[in-house]
């Protein structure tokens, strides 16, 4: 018989505890309202606490958002983001002056490296109804790589590899999957080596199927996080929706849908940087002196400023799905 590949449970809420090299995953599904002219809910927002809501009040927030949702313009340092939106979209603008929307299983990839303002602002551009779903991986940096410069790159859905088969379907961010290999990530981050395996898999398994994922050569972590659906089953044991499961990356790992509806899962993997770190809000660094130091630096430079007339900046309603930087514009199907 096989051995069991399961090392812990947890359970999920809106911000997954993750493995070494990743620091956490926050997922954000929102049944966001129709839009008024502003792109904004056009239902009254009374009784949300605005610039801090996480209410999940008639199932969706403004997080720090005051007319649109979303999060405006705050500062990253020390780690990398992974943006995986797979229904809606994200407005995103930066202080390398960057700009963009992206959704709809568009996926970004921001290196932070020493220190990059950004808000991410979540449009609403149909009038009747505007479901979402984001989730934010954080990937750590090792020491030597904090301080490169920020890097800022679009993953089109339209040139992002899908692994499909038999009611099985595979999205790959990073890594590969059967003979599916991820598009590259950034040159400074901890998944450009191939030695640290790296994997970042969105997965659909339809009901009776299977997935299953291989034994890693390295000695790696390795998550998978239930976020959608009703059972699945690892081994002999039944996991329910929104648990997470820590797995051992020494055994196969076989993954059986035994509901009547479809399992949407996340599956993250590296080798641990194995460093120690501080984290304080949206800044990371090896020790709480040098935290303090990017908190010093943040203060006196803002990283650079920030160039945008509002602290929220949105996009016309018509603008499409863009990536625009001081030297050209992408969009999608159009590798960067």
């Amino acid at each position: 018989m096989k051995k069991n590949p399961i090392r812990n449970l947890i359970s999920l809420g809106q911000q997954w505890r993750t493995q070494d090299p990743f620091v956490f995953c926050a997922f954000h599904p929102d049944a966001f309202p129709g839009a008024n002219d502003a792109l904004g809910p056009k239902e009254g927002l009374a009784g949300r606490q605005l610039g801090q809501d996480f209410s999940n009040k008639e199932g969706w927030s403004m997080y720090h958002g005051k007319r649109v949702p979303g999060f405006p313009a705050h500062p990253h340092s020390g780690f990398e983001t992974i943006t995986i939106v797979t229904e809606g979209f994200v407005d995103h603008a930066d202080s390398l002056g960057s700009q963009g929307r992206f959704g709809e299983g568009d996926a970004q990839w921001m290196t932070a490296g020493k220190g990059v303002l950004h808000s991410e602002m979540f449009p609403l551009l149909n009038p009747d109804e505007n479901p979402f779903q984001l989730f934010q991986i954080w990937l750590n940096l090792p020491d030597k790589s904090r301080g490169v410069s920020p890097h800022y790159k679009m993953f089109w859905k339209e040139d992002i590899p899908v692994y499909q088969d038999k009611g099985l379907e595979v999205t790959i961010i990073a890594g590969s999957f059967g003979n599916m290999v991820a598009l590259p990530p950034p040159p400074e981050s901890w998944a450009a080596s191939p030695q640290n395996d790296v994997q970042i898999w969105k997965i659909k398994i339809e009901p009776g199927e299977r997935l299953t994922i291989p034994k890693s050569k390295y000695v790696v972590n390795r998550s998978l996080f239930f976020f959608e659906g009703d059972t699945i089953r690892i081994h002999t044991q039944n996991i329910k929706f929104m648990d997470g499961v820590e797995l051992d990356p020494a055994e196969e790992v076989e993954v059986e849908n035994t509901s009547t509806k479809s399992a949407h899962l996340i599956f993250l993997q590296g080798k641990a940087i194995n460093e120690p770190y501080v984290q304080h809000g949206p800044f990371i660094a090896a020790t709480r002196k040098d935290l303090q130091k990017v908190s010093q630096r943040y203060l006196q430079t803002q990283f650079g400023g920030w160039p945008w007339e509002t602290q929220e900046p949105i996009f016309d309603r018509d603008a499409g799905r863009f990536s625009k930087n001081e030297k050209s514009e992408f969009h999608p199907g159009q590798n960067e």
